[in-house]
């Protein structure tokens, strides 16, 4: 695993880091905030609250000392930055997948070559001080799987993610667990702040993004998802991505 960094004496620094398909780094924290931009690739970022996914050109927000967990899908070329959390007084302090603009990650690729120490009223300090300024307007994306506190609504979500080929009507997983539909559908508004479908269509998206990134191709995603076709299967992401698989495949090779 290639990992190199610019200089660390001051309170942002830029890094670049390489993974393999499959890689797994366990739960960990860091006392700075992160951001993990990827440029091929994607990685999944478990904490407590769930599951983020990060895509090409995507990236992803860690306060300081958030526990979490990541899992890499394909061969990943990852750049990013730890930030000081006093650095500004505005950083956002909740972990969220962002759009990194060309405009920032170039900067970030300029800061890795840092490789001295960063003086007052320099190239380098202003090059800094401007992401630390960029960093504050990132674009939130919402790429994230809520995980469920109770062990019953964990289990039906594990369930549901492990096929999601099958045919997954409310009512029917609501009978497998002998509990009403109303009840089903009450848990998790409570639990994760969303209707079931919604839920079920946002585990269908991240899904398609992880295997569209492994070169799946567009008619397996569809049917191993439980579309009919590819063409339904390119409507709904349409409809969440504001655009069709194949553009979203030819826009991230830019």
């Amino acid at each position: 695993m290639h990992y190199t960094h610019g200089q660390l004496n001051y309170p942002v620094y830029a890094y670049a880091k390489s993974y393999t398909d499959g890689y797994i780094e366990n739960i960990h924290q860091h006392e700075r905030i992160q951001l993990l931009h990827t440029l091929t690739g994607v990685i999944h970022v478990r904490t407590s609250e769930g599951i983020w996914v990060i895509p090409p050109c995507k990236g992803i927000w860690i306060p300081e000392n958030k526990k979490h967990s990541i899992t890499i899908f394909g061969n990943v070329e990852a750049r990013g930055i730890f930030v000081d959390p006093f650095a500004r007084a505005d950083f956002n302090s909740q972990c969220c997948v962002v759009a990194v603009p060309n405009f920032l990650s170039e900067l970030i690729n300029q800061a890795i070559h840092i490789k001295e120490e960063v003086l007052p009223h320099t190239r380098n300090e202003r090059l800094l001080e401007l992401i630390l300024d960029e960093l504050r307007f990132l674009e939130e994306i919402p790429f994230q799987l809520p995980e469920a506190h109770s062990e019953l609504l964990k289990n039906i979500c594990q369930n549901i993610k492990t096929d999601l080929s099958a045919v997954n009507h409310l009512e029917e997983i609501a009978k497998q667990y002998h509990f009403s539909s109303k009840t089903l559908s009450r848990l998790f508004q409570k639990e994760l702040n969303m209707s079931f479908s919604t839920w079920l269509k946002q585990a269908k998206l991240l899904q398609a993004l992880t295997d569209l990134e492994m070169n799946k191709p567009i008619l397996n995603i569809a049917l191993d998802l439980g579309y009919e076709s590819s063409s339904a299967f390119s409507y709904m992401f349409k409809r969440q991505m504001g655009m069709t698989p194949t553009e979203y495949l030819k826009k991230k090779t830019y």
